[in-house]
């Protein structure tokens, strides 16, 4: 008897966070951190697995450890977000069906728009939400397109990949897409009602 389908997830959080002013991962909001709020995101939304790509110095955290969890090490993030999406993609185990990218900045996704992409499977093999025109990450693959990580370059991520091939794209309209935390202005942002 088959199981079920598995949906697991890539959280890209290996970055050197330079307009930041280094090691974002480890910046709070309402009293946890980025990276756990992201991580928190992916399992209530019922991911699994989830490979969590990090720079080399930030160990998996302490504590009991989650079976869901894959803490993924970034030996070179200085080759880009490509390189960590790859690392990420290859950390899954044969049998997940399908993988959601996630960003380990975006700490305020609703779990809502995470299932709204998977409720859209089956449209094509990638899923983006899109608001105002434009279609940005988290994003839904499917496994027939995991290889589509190897085409990615820089810190691009997916972006110009998508673009050539807006055939294998299908996207759920939000009304608005979830803020980056790419400075300490923008976090504080996110901290204000």
């Amino acid at each position: 008897m088959e199981g079920p389908l598995r949906i697991g997830a890539v959280i890209l959080a290996a970055g050197d966070a330079r307009r930041f002013g280094g090691r974002k991962q480890l910046a709070t909001l309402d009293g946890k951190g980025l990276l756990e709020h992201v991580v928190a995101l992916a399992l209530s939304a019922e991911l699994s697995p989830v490979a969590v790509v990090v720079p080399p110095w930030l160990p998996a955290p302490t504590g009991p450890a989650d079976p869901a969890l894959h803490w993924v090490h970034n030996p070179s993030p200085e080759l880009g977000l490509s390189h960590s999406l790859r690392l990420g993609f290859r950390a899954l185990p044969t049998d997940v069906e399908a993988a959601v990218i996630l960003l380990g900045d975006q700490p305020r996704v609703p779990v809502g728009d995470l299932r709204a992409l998977i409720a859209a499977r089956g449209r094509r093999p990638i899923i983006g939400l899109r608001a105002q025109g434009r279609t940005a990450p988290p994003l839904l693959v499917e496994r027939s397109h995991f290889k589509i990580v190897d085409e990615a370059r820089g810190d691009m991520g997916l972006r110009d990949v998508l673009r050539l091939h807006p055939d294998w794209v299908a996207a759920v309209e939000v009304e608005a897409h979830s803020p980056d935390v790419d400075t300490p202005d923008d976090l504080a942002g996110l901290g204000r009602p």
